[in-house]
């Protein structure tokens, strides 16, 4: 079933607000979680113009690079290193407006200048983390936090039904 994206005019704000309910019926009934990663990577992609939109899954002590839309990205991370790592071990969202002024960071390519990393939880524990790159310095704001949080929260009622 080919499935079509309805991308708003206006603000960012507007997009998203146009963009959650999409992923919503996008993901309902399909019990796949790579699937619907694959799916909502790409319409983060879509609607936004990301350089690179996509996900990491907590397997032991790092992140293994998921669905994504984007260049090739690094493959492994560990816990701690980096924004994604960081982000796991703090276990909150980060915004770097810069990503070389960010202690530690990796890149994954040099074309990236800001970053929103977000970790998602399954029983309360990170299970995935949501990392998307711009190409343009001081990309994300808070409506991009409160707004991916909502993504986020989506993802995570997914990962209930998948247990």
């Amino acid at each position: 079933m080919a499935e079509e994206l309805s991308i708003a005019n206006g603000d960012k704000n507007e997009k998203y607000k146009a963009l959650i309910p999409q992923l919503e019926s996008l993901t309902a009934g399909e019990p796949d979680l790579v699937a619907n990663l694959a799916n909502i990577a790409a319409a983060l992609k879509q609607t936004f113009d990301f350089f690179w939109a996509g996900f990491y899954f907590v397997k032991g002590d790092e992140l293994v690079l998921g669905p994504f839309q984007g260049p090739i990205a690094c493959t492994r991370i560990g816990y701690g290193k980096g924004v994604c790592g960081t982000a796991w071990k703090k276990n909150e969202p980060i915004i770097v407006d810069d990503v070389d002024t960010f202690p530690g960071h990796i890149a994954c390519s040099s074309a990236a200048r800001s970053e929103i990393v977000l970790p998602i939880r399954n029983n309360g524990a990170v299970a995935i983390i949501l990392d998307i790159d711009s190409d343009q310095y001081n990309h994300f704001d808070e409506t991009d936090r409160r707004n991916l949080l909502e993504i986020a929260r989506l993802i995570e009622n997914l990962l209930r039904h998948d247990s």
